[in-house]
């Protein structure tokens, strides 16, 4: 699906605001109710917007460990790797996984009550995955900037 200067704004304003009303969407793109709601239905369908969510505040929700693990894996076989992607994917606290390149195969962005809890995490979940060779941990002091709006390109 080609995007056009319409569906770009739609696409911002939805990411900013996913709770705007379809009159609001409507007057702030400049069309009618009707096709701008065909518009967002399109893009859903197109599986562009996938979802939508709430942004929490982590540490108000009693998470205040942030960190990035860097996994290297025991091989590289398919198998291997499948292996360990489901079982990662068992685990809620990682919230995100990432097969890379350079001197490991995933980064993992994990999120936990607090160190305690994280090192708990890491021994009994993480380094027990029998795939896992070795893990790197990375705390995260601050965050300066994080970003769940995606620039979209003209």
């Amino acid at each position: 699906m080609k995007l056009d200067q319409i569906d770009r704004k739609v696409l911002d304003i939805l990411q900013a605001n996913a709770k705007i009303t379809n009159a609001q969407l409507s007057k702030e793109i400049g069309l009618s109710p009707a096709p701008t709601l065909e518009r967002v239905k399109k893009l859903e369908q197109h599986g562009i917007i996938q979802s939508y969510h709430a942004h929490l505040d982590r540490e108000k929700v009693g998470l205040g460990v942030t960190t990035f693990v860097q996994v290297t894996l025991t091989g590289h076989k398919k198998e291997v790797t499948n292996s360990f992607v489901n079982k990662v994917n068992d685990i809620p606290e990682i919230i995100e996984c990432h097969h890379i390149t350079g001197s490991g195969d995933f980064f993992l962005k994990v999120i936990a009550k607090d160190i305690p809890a994280y090192q708990k995490l890491l021994l009994e979940c993480i380094n027990e995955i029998e795939e896992v060779a070795s893990t790197q941990t990375m705390v995260i002091l601050s965050t300066f900037k994080e970003s769940k709006v995606l620039p979209i390109p003209v």
